[in-house]
């Protein structure tokens, strides 16, 4: 019978924004509108930069990197027991989806001079194993068993698989992404105001809930 044991050893690693380009899709309005002497439409500046975002489709902000540890046991007849122990580097990337941001997502408080803007939530990539650095032991004299020994590594890779994703969407992992993804948002529109907008408004970044 499988008596599966786990042990997630791990590290972790801020990562620069970085994009997956997607098809475009309907522009929003975004013709800049100039109403008097250096007064620009901030509306329409946003929307233009909202138009730039959402077409990038998923912003990488955050990336997770460590080594999943995982072994599985068989009891056999007699002595014909097994075990395989597996240590395989692995790593996920956290994203978020911009292809859904409109206009509506932005709200402009002139009395407070503040923008907010309601991102989507999160999303994380599959994990990634990197079979090359693995480390296998078998024991046991039924891992004398080519067929047995495949059994065991698969077992092992999805128990490694459902660990590691456990492990990746801790509340202090999922903090630092979203930290990371503020961060890069509210730089991106910061710029876009001082290039085109009031450059001293405030931006804030509030997840949607």
């Amino acid at each position: 019978m499988a008596k599966p044991s786990l042990l997630i050893i791990t590290h972790l690693f801020a990562a620069g924004a970085g994009f997956i380009v997607a098809p475009r899709e309907e522009p929003l309005e975004s013709e800049v509108k100039h109403e008097g002497f250096f007064h620009v439409d901030t509306k329409r500046v946003l929307a233009a930069a909202v138009e730039s975002l959402r077409t990038e489709n998923s912003l990488v902000v955050y990336a997770y990197k460590g080594f999943a540890a995982v072994s599985v046991e068989k009891d056999g007849f007699l002595l014909l027991d097994g075990r395989q122990d597996l240590l395989v580097p692995a790593s996920v990337t956290y994203m978020v989806p911009l292809s859904g941001l409109t206009a509506d997502n932005l709200t402009i408080d002139y009395d407070r001079n503040t923008l907010t803007v309601r991102v989507p939530n999160l999303i994380m990539s599959d994990v990634a194993f990197e079979p090359e650095g693995a480390r296998i032991l078998n024991a046991g004299i039924i891992t004398f068993s080519e067929e047995q020994v495949q059994a065991f590594t698969r077992q092992n890779y999805a128990s490694a698989r459902r660990a590691f994703i456990k492990q990746a969407q801790g509340s202090e992992l999922i903090r630092l992404a979203e930290q990371q993804a503020s961060k890069n948002i509210e730089r991106y529109l910061e710029a876009v105001l001082r290039a085109g907008g009031p450059p001293d408004i405030q931006v804030l970044i509030r997840f949607e809930a």
